[in-house]
C-alpha cells in the first residue's frame, strides 16, 4: 500500500513541475506577446511589469511547484521507508496539496476578472481600459497548444492522486 501512496506522491510531484518547465520553455514568447498587447490598445506598454505580470518561470509560481514538489518526493521517500509517522503526515501534506491545487485552479479560471479588479482598484483610468482577455490570449498565444491540455491532465493527476493517497491507508 506504501509503494501505490509513493508513486501517486511521485505523480503529484511531477505534475507541479510540469507547469514551470513549460513557462520556463515558452514564457520568454508569452511575455513578449503580452507585452505588445497594451501598445496595440494604446496602453503604456510598462503596464505588466509594473503590475507584476509575468507570464515565465520566474517568481513565486517556481518556488512554490518546486516546494511542493519536494515536499511529495519526501512524502513519498518517507512512505518507501514505512515510517511510523507517515500516515498522519500524509493526511496534513496530502490535504494540503489538494486544497492548493484548488486555489492554483480557482486563480486560473478567475484570472480575468481579478486582473480587471486589480487594475480598477488602482485608479488609472488608462489600466481600468486595458482588454484584459485580449492581454490573457496574447500571453496564451505565446505557449503551444497543448499546454492547456498539459493543465487539464495536471489538475486531474493532483486531485485523483492526492484524493487515492489519502482514501487507500483509510481504506486497509
Amino acid at each position: 500500500m506504501n509503494t501505490l501512496v509513493a508513486a501517486l506522491q511521485l505523480l503529484v510531484a511531477a505534475a507541479f513541475l510540469s507547469i514551470p518547465l513549460v513557462r520556463h520553455r515558452y514564457g520568454t514568447t508569452a511575455m513578449a506577446g503580452a507585452q505588445t498587447e497594451p501598445a496595440r490598445q494604446g496602453v503604456r506598454t510598462s503596464v505588466l511589469a509594473e503590475n507584476g505580470m509575468r507570464f515565465d518561470a520566474s517568481g513565486h509560481e517556481t518556488a512554490a511547484a518546486a516546494g511542493v514538489a519536494a515536499v511529495m518526493v519526501t512524502m513519498a521517500a518517507l512512505n518507501l521507508l514505512d515510517s511510523s509517522w507517515v500516515s498522519t503526515s500524509t493526511w496534513i501534506f496530502q490535504s494540503l496539496v489538494l486544497l492548493g491545487d484548488c486555489v492554483i485552479l480557482y486563480s486560473r479560471l478567475t484570472a480575468t476578472r481579478s486582473v480587471r479588479a486589480a487594475f480598477a482598484r488602482k485608479g488609472d483610468p488608462e489600466l481600468a481600459g486595458v482588454d484584459v482577455p485580449a492581454l490573457h490570449k496574447a500571453a496564451e498565444d505565446g505557449f503551444p497548444t497543448w499546454t492547456r491540455t498539459l493543465q487539464n491532465v495536471r489538475d486531474t493527476v493532483v486531485f485523483g492522486a492526492s484524493v487515492l493517497a489519502l482514501a487507500l491507508p483509510a481504506a486497509v
